[in-house]
C-alpha cells in the first residue's frame, strides 16, 4: 500500500513503514506505530477474503526471501497492501549512531586525513631536501656516524656564482679555498677544536685525483709552493683536492666535507634569524661592502657576507684578521642556534634545513637528508663551552703578503688534535688521562746502552726510521738501535711492541721519545734477553727528537677564543 498516496502516512517513507522486530527476528509493516496500541487496523477494501490477505500480508509470513511479484500480475485488490516492489534485504539494520559516534567517526577520518597527508607531506619535504643537495665523488664514502674522533672539512669558497655576488668582483673565479677549517670532534664527544687554515699560506699542495663527468678519474699534478688556496679550483681541483691537502697538512685524516659559496653566508644567517657580531669600532670598508657602526649587531644576508669578508678596516688588514672575523661569526651562529630554540622550532629548522641543503656541497658519504641528520644528531653531542676555534700558527714570509707555517707551534697543536687533547678545560678527562698515563710509565727504566730496539717506518714519511736510529746512537745512547726499513703498513699511531722482562728498556725508551702510554703494547711470554723490541713509527711521528705524546696545553701565542664567548669584538 502507497500510504503517501492514500493521505495517511503524510510525509512517511513507504519504507519506514517496515520495521525490524528483534523478537520474532523479523520485518513486521506497521501502517500507524504510534496508534496500533490503541485502535486495530481498519478493514481492508474487498471484504472479508481480503481483509484476511491484508492481515496475512501484514505479518509479512514467507515474505523475507521471496522476490516481488512484477506489476500487472495481481489485481488492484491484492496489491493493495503489499509492500514497496523490490527485494527485502535479510540484513539486520545497523543502529542508528548517536551525536557522540558521528564526532568519533568523524574525528578519526579526519586524523586519518591529517596523518596521510602529513606523511605525504613529509615524503616530499624529504624528497626537496634531498633534491637541494650537491654532492662531490671524492674517492672517499665515509659511514655519515663513526665510532671514534671525526673530522670535518669546511671549505668556503670565492665563487661569485649566485644573485648579486658578481658585484663583489672577480666574477670569473674558479673558487678558490677562501676559507678552509678543520673542523674535529673528541672521541667521546665532549669537545671540538676547529682549526682555521690560512688561505695565503705557502704550502706544497700534493698530487690529486677528481672523477671525471664521464666517470673516469684524471690525476692533476701537485704543486710546490704555492698558496694553500689554490688546492681548490686552480687547475682543475675539487674539494678533493683539499681533503689531500689538509690531511697532509695536519696529519689528521679527514672524514667528510662541506663546501659553501657567498649565498651560503647569506641564506644561513638569514634562516636563523640573524646573528649576533661585535665590532670594537666602526667599520665602512668599501671593499666588502660592510658599514657598521661599534657595538653589538644582529646580521644577516648581505651584511653577514660583507661581515665575514671584510679585512681591510680591521687589525693589520691581513686574511689573518679576517679569519678572527669569521671565528667569531661561526661562534655566534653556533649559539644562535642552542638558544634560538632553532632544533625546537619546526618553521625554523626548516629554514635551517632548507637553507643549509641548498646552499652546501658534500661528499657521497653524507649526501642525503637522513646522513646529515645522523651527523648533526652525533656532533650535536658536544657542549658549546668546550668548542674551541684556533688559527694554524704562521710566520710572515719575506714578501709580507703570503705566510709560513710556524712549526714550533703548529706541531704540538696538530699533536694535540691528533691525540684528542681538547684545547678547553675538561677537567674530568684531563685528570683521568694523566692517571692513566702516570701509571702505563710508572717503574724503573733501564739504561739507554741496554735498550734494544728495532725500528719499522710506518708513518709514510720518508727516511723516518734511518733518522729515528741516527738520533738514537748519536744523541741519547741507544747505540743497541736498528733499521727494520718500512713497515707491513702504514698505521696512525706509534706502537712499541715488547715482551715482560723488557719492561724497563720500553719505559725508558718512551720517556726519551715522549711516547704516550697508549703506544706501549706489553705481550705475555719472555723475551730472549739479546731480543730486540719493536718500534713502528706511525703517522703521528714529527721527527726525530720531537716528543709524541700531545702536550696537555696549547702552546703560547695560538690565536683561539671559545665558541661560547660572547665578549668577543673586532679590532
Amino acid at each position: 500500500m502507497d500510504a503517501q498516496d492514500r493521505g495517511g502516512a503524510g510525509d512517511l517513507d513507504p519504507a519506514d513503514q517496515w520495521v525490524f522486530n528483534p523478537d520474532t527476528d523479523s520485518y513486521e509493516l506497521q501502517l500507524h506505530p504510534a496508534e496500533e496500541s490503541q485502535e486495530p487496523p481498519a478493514p481492508a477494501p474487498g471484504g472479508r477474503a481480503a481483509a484476511r490477505a491484508a492481515s496475512r500480508r501484514r505479518a509479512v509470513p514467507e515474505q523475507r526471501g521471496r522476490r516481488a511479484a512484477p506489476r500487472g500480475s495481481r489485481s488492484e485488490g491484492d496489491n493493495a497492501a503489499v509492500p514497496p516492489q523490490g527485494p527485502v534485504s535479510r540484513r539486520k539494520p545497523k543502529p542508528k549512531k548517536t551525536k557522540t559516534k558521528k564526532a568519533l567517526i568523524w574525528g578519526s577520518g579526519t586524523m586519518a586525513f591529517l596523518l596521510v597527508g602529513g606523511a605525504v607531506a613529509a615524503y616530499l619535504i624529504y624528497q626537496h631536501l634531498n633534491g637541494n643537495i650537491k654532492k662531490v665523488d671524492v674517492g672517499e664514502n665515509n659511514p655519515a656516524v663513526i665510532d671514534g674522533p671525526v673530522n670535518i672539512l669546511v671549505i668556503g669558497t670565492d665563487t661569485r656564482s649566485g644573485a648579486g655576488n658578481g658585484d663583489y668582483g672577480d666574477k670569473d673565479s674558479v673558487g678558490h679555498a677562501d676559507t678552509t677549517i678543520l673542523f674535529h670532534v673528541s672521541e667521546d664527544r665532549t669537545n671540538a677544536t676547529a682549526l682555521s687554515i690560512p688561505r695565503d699560506l705557502i704550502f706544497d699542495v700534493p698530487d690529486c685525483t677528481v672523477k671525471q663527468e664521464d666517470g673516469s678519474r684524471k690525476t692533476i699534478p701537485g704543486k710546490q709552493k704555492v698558496r694553500f688556496n689554490t688546492s681548490l679550483g686552480q687547475d682543475g681541483r675539487d674539494p678533493g683536492c683539499t681533503w689531500n691537502a689538509v690531511e697532509k697538512l695536519t696529519g689528521l685524516e679527514v672524514d667528510h666535507f662541506m663546501m659553501a659559496d657567498f649565498n651560503a653566508v647569506k641564506t644561513l644567517s638569514t634562516a636563523v634569524g640573524g646573528v649576533e657580531v661585535c665590532l670594537a669600532h666602526d667599520i665602512k670598508d668599501p671593499k666588502s661592502k660592510l658599514n657598521l657602526t661599534a657595538g653589538r649587531h644582529k646580521i644577516q644576508g648581505e651584511e653577514a657576507l660583507a661581515f665575514v669578508r671584510t679585512r681591510h678596516s680591521v687589525g693589520f688588514e691581513s686574511d689573518l684578521d679576517r679569519i678572527k672575523l669569521q671565528q667569531q661569526f661561526l661562534s655566534s651562529m653556533i649559539r644562535e642556534m642552542k638558544a634560538g630554540g632553532t632544533f625546537g622550532s619546526p618553521q625554523k629548522m626548516w629554514k635551517l634545513s632548507n637553507a643549509a641543503t641548498d646552499a652546501l656541497t658534500v661528499d657521497t658519504g653524507i649526501g642525503s637528508v637522513k646522513k646529515l641528520m645522523a651527523l648533526g644528531k652525533d656532533l650535536s653531542k658536544v657542549n658549546i663551552k668546550n668548542i674551541t676555534f684556533a688559527t694554524v700558527p704562521v710566520l710572515d714570509n719575506t714578501d709580507n703578503v703570503t705566510v709560513l707555517l710556524n712549526k714550533p707551534q703548529a706541531e704540538p697543536l696538530f699533536s694535540m688534535v691528533q691525540q684528542d687533547v681538547s684545547l678547553t678545560e675538561v677537567k674530568k678527562n684531563e685528570k683521568a688521562a694523566k692517571v692513566k698515563e702516570a701509571a702505563r710509565l710508572k717503574g724503573t727504566k733501564a739504561d739507554p746502552a741496554n735498550v734494544r730496539v728495532k725500528v719499522l717506518n710506518g708513518s709514510g714519511k720518508m727516511g723516518a726510521a734511518n733518522e729515528t736510529v741516527t738520533w738514537m746512537q748519536n744523541d741519547v745512547g741507544i747505540i743497541r738501535s736498528t733499521n727494520g726499513q718500512n713497515a707491513p703498513d702504514a698505521i696512525a699511531k706509534t706502537t712499541l711492541e715488547y715482551a715482560p722482562n723488557q719492561a724497563d728498556q720500553a719505559r725508558r725508551l718512551a720517556a726519551l721519545m715522549g711516547l704516550p702510554g697508549a703506544a706501549l703494547k706489553p705481550g705475555t711470554e719472555e723475551a730472549d734477553p739479546m731480543a730486540e723490541m719493536t718500534l713502528t713509527l706511525g703517522k703521528d711521528y714529527k721527527g726525530k727528537g720531537i716528543p709524541i705524546t700531545a702536550p696537555r696545553k696549547a702552546p703560547e701565542g695560538v690565536q683561539r677564543i671559545g665558541a661560547d664567548d660572547k665578549n668577543v669584538c673586532a679590532k
